[in-house]
Parts: C-alpha cells; structure tokens; sequence
C-alpha cells in the first residue's frame, strides 16, 4: 500500500478557503485548490479522518486518474491506463454513480457512464484474467467530474453526502444543508464564547451545527461512510482509532448561549428532537417566536440566519414586510453582527442597511448571497495576570 494517495474534498462555491482551512487543520498537504473543490494528499487515513473530522466538503474522493479527452475513445483508454486492481478486488461492485461535464466535447452522462465501465471491465479482465465478474463484493461507486476536456476519476468514499450526519430526522420546508451552514458560521468570527442566535431557525441547523463546532464533536462520529467496506484499502482499525480518538476530544463541561427561534411550533419542536440527536440539546434554547419579538439584552452577539426568500411566487409579496422586520428586529440588537443568507435581491433594502461584506454562494444551483452586517468587536478582557 502507498503511503501518499490524492484525494478531492467537493464544496459549495464560496466556500472553496473555508474547506481548505479545515484540511489543513487536519494536517493534510493541500494540492489545489478549484471552484468548488479542493484536492489534498495523505496517507490512507486521510480518507477517514477527512469524512469524520470535515465539516464544510459534500464528500471525499480517491483521486484514481486525471487525463484529457476529446473523443469517446480518449476516455476509453484513458480509463483503461488506470490500475483499477491497485483498488478493486476481483469481487468487487463497480459503477459510475455520477458523471458531470463542463465545456467539454464529451457531454451526455449516460455514454460517459457506460465507456467508462466498459473500460474499467476490460482492464480489470487482464489483470485477474476472469472474462466475467460476479460483483458480489463490497461496493466501490466512481465518480467522474469532465471540465474543459480533462477527466477527473475518483472513487467515492463516502456513500452518503457528508451534509447527512443522521441528527436530522425533520426538516423544515427550505432546510439549509448541514455543510453550508458550518460554512457560513465558519466564515464569521463567531466562537463559543459568544452568543448566538437564529430567529428563522427551522429545523435548528445553524444552532447545532455552531454547538458541535462550540463543543469539539466531529460531524461524521456516528454515521457510516462507504469506504468502511475497502477493508483491501483501509484497515478497519484505523476507523476504530479515528472515532475513538474523536470522542476522547469532545468538551463535555461546557455552557453557550446558542438560541433558535421559530414561528412555526411543530418546527421548534423538531429542531429540539434533531438537537438531542445531536447531542447538543443541553447547549441550545429553541423556543416559538416570531422575527418581530427579536431582542436580547447583551452586546455583540451574533445573528447568523437563512430567512425565507420567496422560493414560492405567492411568498415573494409578503418579503418587504418580512425584512423590515428583520431590519427593525436588528435595529433593537446593541453592537451586535448579523450575518444573513439569502437569494432575495432587494434583502438590503428593506432590512434598511447596506451590509459591511456581501459574498456570493451557491446553495446547489441557487445563487445566493451571504450579507455581513459587521458590528465592533467587543472591549479586549483584561488579564487578571496583567500588570495594573
């Protein structure tokens, strides 16, 4: 087995520096860094600490090949030059679960998805010299990513999106993804001694998503990852030892104040159901309230929120409305940051101010914008050890 192997963490545009940063936390090499993806070396146990530890990437690939095609042919042989034994055991379950292609020759998904398994058989015929395999074994799905021509082969090891870390049982009606909203409260200077909250929080994922980060608890620690069946690959110990090292890193004597309000009561409910799952529930207060009760006595909290914006034609009259009342709910805030995501265009004109920093993500193929009302910082606390 090799010691160093390339992987590729894929993310939401906008948050390419945010994922990099959190790699890079993990220890591991980064390589490059794209739209919506970044490319990292390590050793096999990248694999399995990237999808425990990773917060902000939909999932990891095994980088098995790169090359340029402009023929269907090209993408035959060059599929074929990859070592596709050095990965799949001769029992192994293969196919091409997803391919995109982006300003290339080679365009139509499903002939990229049928070339490619062709030549995956073909190679894998000469090395194990079998004319029919019975893929009866562990699964081992390819995903193919073409841009300008060059083809990026990657094995998926993570099965689920990452964005599934199994405490969200109920949703609300337009859920922000689990890896966009750690995102987004990573691109904010919030941190667990700050306060925090959410007035549009529906089924709780910003709140939560702030108190496992506030409380150290890996985001990927209790769900299943598809390369725990690589056992040629990935020996089952270093899984073991990963999770057991993530728990022994999880803060437990720990207060935040972490609020999350919503005027649909059902909604807190599930979002106080989704927190426990979590285990976090002990760390924030969900209670039914609508936007216009908004206030908190403290300074310089934190507003981090996805309110609606009009995904239903019939929802976009009562938008004015709705965000003059976030601006005034701000308004009463004294010193504090709010920072908002949302697709709707006229957000700064109604809340009534022009945001500090305005940065443009994709919620999948949603454009939207994450405005940055900057309050101060908070007076520095004195050191008790400080010299009076």
């Amino acid at each position: 087995m090799r010691d160093r192997y390339e992987f590729m963490a894929p993310c939401h545009f906008g948050l390419e520096a945010v994922c990099k940063r959190e790699i890079s936390d993990l220890g591991y090499e980064i390589c490059k860094v794209e739209d919506g993806r970044v490319t990292f070396a390590g050793s096999m146990d990248a694999a399995v600490n990237a999808n425990i530890h990773l917060r902000t990437c939909q999932r990891i690939l095994l980088k098995v090949g790169e090359f340029k095609a402009v023929t269907f042919e090209d993408l035959f042989q060059g599929i074929r030059q990859i070592p596709w034994e050095d990965y799949l055991p001769v029992d192994a379950r293969f196919w091409v679960t997803k391919a995109t292609s982006v300003k290339s020759k080679l365009f139509s998904p499903s002939d990229i998805q049928s070339i490619t398994k062709k030549a995956m058989v073909e190679r894998m015929k000469d090395h194990y010299h079998v004319s029919w395999f019975e893929e009866n074994g562990s699964d081992y799905p390819v995903r193919i990513a073409i841009h300008k021509d060059v083809v990026l082969v990657g094995l998926d090891t993570s099965g689920e999106s990452l964005h599934k870390r199994g405490y969200r049982k109920m949703v609300s009606k337009a859920p922000i993804e689990e890896t966009l909203a750690a995102g987004l409260i990573k691109l904010t200077p919030w941190n667990r001694d700050r306060i925090l909250v959410d007035p549009f929080c529906g089924s709780g994922t910003f709140p939560i998503e702030a108190a496992m980060m506030g409380a150290n608890i890996a985001p990927g620690l209790t769900r299943d990852f598809q390369a725990m069946q690589w056992e040629n690959l990935i020996p089952k110990h270093l899984w073991k030892e990963a999770r057991a090292e993530a728990r022994s890193r999880i803060i437990t004597d720990l207060e935040m104040d972490i609020q999350g309000f919503d005027i649909d009561p059902k909604i807190v409910k599930a979002a106080r159901e989704n927190a426990k799952r979590a285990g976090v529930d002990h760390l924030i207060h969900f209670q039914q309230r609508a936007v216009h009760q908004l206030r908190h006595p403290k300074k310089y909290g934190f507003i981090i929120t996805n309110p609606p914006y009009g995904e239903r034609l019939e929802d976009k009259e009562d938008l004015p409305v709705l965000y003059r009342e976030i601006g005034e709910a701000f308004s009463r805030l004294d010193g504090w940051s709010e920072y908002v995501i949302t697709a709707y265009e006229d957000a700064e004109k109604y809340i009534g101010k022009k945001a500090t920093r305005n940065r443009k993500i994709y919620n999948g193929m949603m454009k939207t914008y994450f405005y940055q009302f900057l309050g101060p910082k908070p007076p520095r606390r004195k050191n008790p050890n400080e010299a009076k």
